[in-house]
């Protein structure tokens, strides 16, 4: 029974660990969703790859990556490329 102690300890830090993770990636997930949608298109070499819509707000970065969610699927998803993004009117 003394040995069962620790195993049991691990198991439950672990599922505390990743119960921790989920609430992140949903915090990360949600501020994406609090603002207005966007048309997304990237295109390489003149043709695009991606076209699709936002959930909310599109981030960019110095290495030329956009990060959204996208609205068809609900995935946070990150594109490397030359992207346009239009953002809903606002009225």
């Amino acid at each position: 029974m003394i040995k069962l102690a620790p195993t049991i300890a691990t198991a439950v830090l672990a599922l505390v660990a990743l119960a921790g993770c989920t609430e992140a990636e949903r915090a990360q997930k949600s501020a994406y969703r609090s603002d207005r949608p966007a048309d997304v298109t990237c295109r390489t070499f003149g043709e695009p790859f991606y076209v699709g819509r936002s959930t909310g707000k599109v981030t960019y970065d110095e290495g030329g990556r956009v990060t959204f969610v996208d609205r068809a699927n609900g995935r946070l998803t990150t594109i490397e490329g030359e992207c346009m993004i239009v953002y809903a009117r606002g009225d």
